[in-house]
């Protein structure tokens, strides 16, 4: 379905209120009377066999009666009414459906009955739907107020999406209060349809929505949601408050990493990937999202603090400090103008305490100094109430001063009555105003958090050193034959032959069943050696004393392996015992670590690392992320531990290789890309001697899938299957691969040898560079949505790029818009129809049905090109025109030229 049919819902020209009613009370009443009272411009139709009149309309039996077109159904009659009505719904033509009533999936099979016979009704049209069981939807800028909530918000630039339908009403409350505006506020419900994924996708593409902000209690489709999020967060900040924090319903997993990758802290890595802000609290939400709509997101964490309180500031700086900042160093020319008007006791440092009897002109000029301070990137403003000073005066010459200004400012009126017109008059001007400097220094910190993960999703990925190679045959066949033979737990020498297979380097590890065997592998290997228990049933071989440590000879081997037994049955007399495992003692570690993988019922693959060794869920000192990695993101996984600090050296510890650890995360990370089957993994420890690592200990999971790699997936991995080698018309031999974050390196060097006439073909405007921000939507693509394809060579090891071919699509459209682009040296050597052929079978592949591209009059080249695609050519504003290329009909270019197409990729 089209998230774009969500227009429908939106910005509706006409709507149809079935369920409507005269009866005060009734939820039919107040959808009538708020969509009436909100002055919607489009028509109204109530729908109720039993009025003849509802509000002073006329009321039609059913939406066939209507007789007009109806963009929208909102539906407030019972749940085992709404199929029939979504089926006269399709055949009325109505596009977009909520629907208020209660009684779905949230009471049971019956319910749940009901919401699939609804989807099915609604799937012949492709109806989208928001709801069941919701409060309805709000969209100020559309004076659409299709809900029954007893509160209408102000109009505003902030989006609020929320899974719960009693949050609505207090938050109305709370935003009517500080006078914060809304575009949206949208109750999903039971998200039958419409979901998180769906509305960011919407909303990030809506010039009235600035900032979004979400309640959320769990999602339905994790994959969509996150590809939406990491696309919208880099334009439009997320906040999110997700319940459900408590481990109360934590099921029993059978390995460390499934123990320590708890449900919360999956949502917190998801977050993180995506660019979203999370915060704790109601309260945190409503600071957070006041910042969020009325202030620009900061730049950095130069805060200063102007207060007329010496202990409001040391407040404040306690609050920073306690988030590992501190307030910013003021330079010498901002203490030089400072000192001109202040008295001479002022602090003279930051916190700026301009002293109990600060008059409003000289908070007036504290601030108006601090604004020209290039060391300062926001500005908190704390007012005490004083006998001298007026709290509502200080905020009336503020509001002045800072009207019209585009900085991060926020401010604290400390007290009660005495400041509450202060607040009022800092609220209707856009500053926003908090009671105590711990909540204001908290939300910027959310704010700033934001603008981090703008800053970390934009980071280009440094290369690897070399390319990783991988025995994907030889692990498949390790996988199958044990799924072949219904065993689902891996020994531990198999374990370490799966990840033999992805060069996670492993000591030699063997398993015997009796002590002599057990001594004639010891001799083989040499002692000493180490012996550990090998059972399905025991993770944690140190609680059943099935660890035996510097076996030096046939004797201490027999001895052990009894012990280890007698051990094992004393810990758990019913677990399935295989034998124990040995291998050779290891020099003694420098570091223990742990890393591994959990399959996670709603998002799929996790990995974690952090601190191994039997302290390991002691110590928690863990973090995870989301397949795929690259270096950047493994570094960042790494970064996100204490143990790192430890990692780098510390005092007689001698530093690790990070370069080896983040190449053997990326191929863990591989490794569970490439097998849905893999359900748990431990490698716990991977120890580090000097600079050499080894998984000593491992234990891999299985459980048959019937999802397909990479579907498995949260995140689209590198599409590896589009990696071609061709040879164009003209004889050029190039590498078209999809393109990678990477690249932006190389895609940097290619832009320098276009000629100011193809840049002006491609960007239709003038351009001598183009700004990081840019390049990383280039290169950091979403594979799910887009597509971009480089012609690549090798010279002398060399890697450089020659052209680009690129699809952007709209979320669920099929239509996607198209781009190429050639260097100028190699312009007439069929490259750009190489491209071309590799990028439409692609798009077939993905299920789109034309491709489309603007061109400007004068590249007559690309025109020719067009046409030998079968292309249709129409003409768009100016001197452009619109290609679109049937991909049902598409013959394979003949010409071997081409310079460039379409407009600035979005």
């Amino acid at each position: 379905m089209s998230v774009y049919h969500l227009d429908k819902i939106f910005t509706p020209a006409a709507v149809a209120v079935i369920g409507a009613s005269d009866q005060k009370g009734s939820i039919g009443y107040a959808l009538m009377n708020n969509i009436q009272k909100g002055n919607y411009p489009g028509k109204v139709f109530p729908i109720n066999p039993k009025y003849g009149t509802v509000n002073g309309l006329k009321s039609y039996p059913s939406i066939a009666e209507v007789g007009q077109p109806v963009d929208l159904a909102v539906i407030a009659t019972p749940i085992n009414t709404v199929p029939a009505i979504i089926g006269e719904c399709v055949k009325a033509q109505v596009k977009g459906a909520i629907i208020v009533s209660a009684g779905g999936k949230e009471i049971g099979q019956k319910g749940r009955d009901i919401e699939l016979k609804i989807k099915e009704e609604a799937a012949k049209a492709d109806i989208r739907i928001i709801g069941p069981n919701c409060v309805g939807v709000i969209c100020t800028h559309a004076k659409l107020y299709a809900t029954f909530a007893d509160r209408m918000p102000l109009t505003g630039n902030m989006a609020f999406i929320s899974q719960s339908g009693a949050l609505i009403g207090a938050i109305l409350d709370f935003a009517l209060k500080k006078q914060i505006g809304f575009s949206h506020f949208i109750s999903v419900g039971s998200m039958l349809d419409g979901d998180f994924g769906d509305l960011l996708d919407h909303l990030g593409n809506d010039p009235h929505v600035d900032s979004i902000v979400l309640y959320m209690e769990g999602l339905t489709h994790p994959r969509k949601f996150m590809s939406a999020a990491r696309a919208v967060s880099r334009i439009k900040p997320i906040i999110a408050l997700k319940s459900g924090r408590s481990a109360a319903g934590a099921k029993a997993v059978a390995s460390h990493t499934g123990s320590m990758a708890g449900e919360d802290t999956i949502y917190d890595a998801a977050f993180r990937r995506a660019g979203i802000v999370r915060v704790d609290t109601i309260e945190a939400l409503f600071n957070a999202a006041e910042l969020a709509a009325k202030q620009p997101v900061p730049k950095g964490t130069g805060l200063a603090v102007i207060t007329n309180g010496g202990g409001p500031g040391v407040m404040a700086a306690d609050a920073l400090s306690r988030l590992r900042l501190a307030p910013v160093s003021l330079g010498p020319e901002t203490i030089h103008k400072l000192d001109q008007f202040l008295p001479p006791f002022w602090s003279r440092a930051n916190p700026i305490d301009i002293l109990g009897d600060a008059t409003p002109e000289r908070y007036a000029l504290a601030v108006e100094t601090c604004l020209s301070a290039p060391e300062i990137n926001g500005m908190l403003i704390i007012f005490v109430p004083q006998a001298i000073s007026d709290g509502a005066e200080v905020a009336a010459i503020l509001s002045k001063v800072l009207r019209g200004k585009r900085y991060p400012i926020f401010a604290v009126w400390m007290g009660d009555e005495s400041v509450k017109k202060g607040r009022e008059i800092l609220s209707k001007a856009g500053i926003p105003t908090y009671e105590t400097p711990e909540q204001a220094i908290e939300s910027f910190m959310y704010m700033y958090d934001y603008a981090q993960n703008l800053e970390l999703l934009q980071q280009t990925p440094p290369k690897l050193h070399h390319m990783l190679k991988f025995d994907k045959a030889g692990a498949s066949t390790i996988i199958n034959n044990a799924l072949g033979k219904h065993q689902t737990f891996l020994t531990e020498p198999t374990s370490k032959a799966l990840l033999s297979c992805y060069h996670i380097p492993v000591n030699r590890t063997e398993l015997a069943s009796t002590p002599e065997t057990a001594v004639h592998l010891a001799r083989d290997m040499g002692y000493p050696v180490a012996m550990k228990i090998c059972s399905p049933d025991i993770s944690h071989k140190s609680d059943a004393h099935g660890v035996q440590l510097d076996l030096r000879n046939d004797e201490d081997t027999r001895n052990a392996f009894k012990k280890i037994m007698a051990g094992a049955r004393a810990y758990d007399p019913k677990a399935k015992i295989q034998g124990v495992t040995l291998q050779s003692m290891m020099a003694r570690a420098d570091y223990e670590l742990i890393l591994g993988c959990k399959n996670d019922p709603v998002f799929g693959p996790v990995l974690l690392f952090g601190m191994g060794g039997i302290m390991t869920e002691i110590l928690k000192d863990q973090a995870i992320a989301f397949p795929p990695l690259n270096r950047l993101l493994a570094r960042r996984l790494m970064e996100s531990t204490r143990v790192y600090q430890l990692l780098k050296g510390y005092r007689n510890r001698p530093r690790a290789d990070l370069h080896k650890l983040e190449e053997i995360l990326i191929s863990l990370s591989q490794l569970v890309v490439d097998f849905p089957e893999i359900s748990e993994l431990d490698i716990n420890p991977l120890i580090l001697v000097g600079s050499n690592p080894c998984a000593v200990d491992a234990r891999v999971i299985l459980e048959p899938s019937k999802i397909k790699s990479p579907l498995h997936l949260v995140i689209s991995p590198y599409p590896a299957q589009y990696e071609v080698s061709a040879i164009t018309k003209k004889g050029v031999q190039i590498f078209i691969r999809p393109i990678k974050p990477e690249d932006e390196p190389l895609l940097g060097d290619f832009f320098k040898t276009l000629s100011p006439k193809s840049i002006y073909m491609r960007f239709f405007s003038p351009m001598k560079s183009i700004p990081h921000a840019m390049m990383a939507r280039f290169t950091q693509i979403d594979y799910d949505r887009d597509m971009a394809l480089v012609a690549m060579r090798q010279d002398q090891g060399r890697e450089e790029i020659l052209g680009v071919a690129r699809l952007m699509s709209k979320p669920g459209g099929i239509e996607p818009e198209f781009s190429v682009v050639v260097g100028d040296m190699w312009q007439g050597k069929g490259m750009g129809a190489t491209l071309m052929e590799q990028l439409m079978a692609i798009a077939k592949e993905k299920g789109m049905t034309s491709v489309w591209g603007l061109v400007l009059a004068e590249n007559t080249q690309m025109l020719a090109l067009a046409r030998k695609f079968d292309a249709t050519v129409q003409s768009a504003s100016g001197n452009q025109y619109t290609l679109r290329i049937d991909l049902k009909k598409h013959s394979a270019s003949k010409s071997g030229q081409t310079i460039a197409c379409s407009r600035i990729d979005r």
